[in-house]
């Protein structure tokens, strides 16, 4: 009778009920079509060959720098003038002798060859080797394979930068012994968030490209166009052409100010501008303006260390200007595909 009034007990029914549900709610999460296709596509980033050579690249320049900047250590705290001192475990990030630039000098130089290797071949290549169409004519909504692609690939970007960030939080503790304060630490988190950022926008950029080209090589090669301009030649042309228009002897401050903040303002077009000014506001608290300042907004002023606070407002327009760059490549690359007429 006690096994009978067991199997019979109201309680354990209601708790094997509530466990039937809780098993039919993760299954269906987990047999969700978009979820299937991010897992899928997930897979096949994490085992391709060029994910694991950047990966490797990545990790072995991070901790290049980690050791560089651990040699340097201590000529880089003698300075008892310098405001950043009391921000001691930042300078692992900054800190640097010359031979090697600084950790994230070197995250603004490789991010965008991650985010354009995981994302110039994720349409064309499947239209070429016809698997696209077998899967649209599969019962899916369409945008879940555009979304599944970018999802994926921001996972794997998420994953690799908080997996470095905290690698490198750890690693530096064990060898300088330094700890660092919750301010340091939210620094951090907000440089890993912005190189994210940053990695998802050369992602839909090319994405895009896979989108608008045929071929994988053709967009890889547009990608990579496109980032060593702004890299590289977008700053020697807007020099070029600053000399042209610079002020003459007998100019006022006002036209010498303006003058300069015209050119800075073009400046900010290139995203890799964006991300250094941004990134290096966060990692070195006492810089107070991106900007020129004028006479009567630098008279008076100490040089302190700013709060998190205000460096993220002092970043805002650059954050700002990722973000609607990141979300403008997603729109163009989402409207492209869903107009796109795709036969096998």
């Amino acid at each position: 009778m006690k096994i009978i009034n067991k199997l019979n007990n109201p309680l354990l029914n209601i708790v094997r009920e509530f466990k039937s549900i809780l098993n039919k709610t993760s299954t269906q999460k987990q047999s969700h079509p978009f979820w299937v296709m991010v897992q899928k596509e997930t897979a096949d980033h994490v085992r391709s060959w060029r994910f694991i050579i950047l990966l490797i690249l990545i990790a072995f320049t991070c901790f290049g720098t980690l050791y560089n900047s651990m040699s340097h250590l201590n000529e880089a705290l003698s300075n008892s003038k310098d405001p950043n001192n009391m921000f001691a475990f930042l300078k692992l990030l900054t800190a640097t002798d010359g031979s090697l630039p600084s950790y994230y000098v070197f995250i603004g130089f490789l991010g965008p060859l991650l985010g354009i290797s995981l994302g110039f071949d994720a349409i064309n290549s499947e239209h070429n080797n016809g698997s696209l169409v077998r899967v649209i004519s599969q019962p899916i909504h369409r945008d879940y394979i555009i979304n599944s692609k970018f999802t994926s690939a921001l996972i794997i970007i998420s994953t690799l930068f908080f997996t470095l960030s905290f690698l490198f939080v750890g690693f530096g503790i064990l060898v300088s012994g330094l700890t660092p304060s919750f301010s340091e630490f939210l620094r951090i988190i907000a440089f890993t968030l912005l190189s994210i950022l940053y990695v998802a926008f050369w992602l839909n950029l090319s994405i895009l490209f896979s989108i608008k080209f045929r071929q994988a090589a053709t967009s890889a090669l547009t990608s990579i166009a496109v980032w060593l301009f702004f890299t590289i030649f977008y700053q020697i042309l807007i020099n070029i052409v600053a000399k042209a228009f610079i002020p003459s002897k007998g100019a006022n401050m006002a036209q010498i100010f303006n003058y300069k903040k015209f050119f800075m303002g073009i400046m900010n077009i290139s995203p890799n501008q964006l991300f250094t000014d941004a990134s290096t506001t966060l990692l070195i608290p006492s810089i107070r303006s991106l900007g020129p300042l004028s006479f009567s907004q630098t008279q008076g002023a100490i040089p302190s260390a700013l709060s998190l606070r205000d460096s993220l407002i002092i970043v805002w327009p650059q954050l700002t200007g990722l973000i609607a760059a990141t979300v403008l490549c997603f729109a163009l690359s989402y409207y492209l595909f869903m107009k796109r007429e795709i036969r096998a």
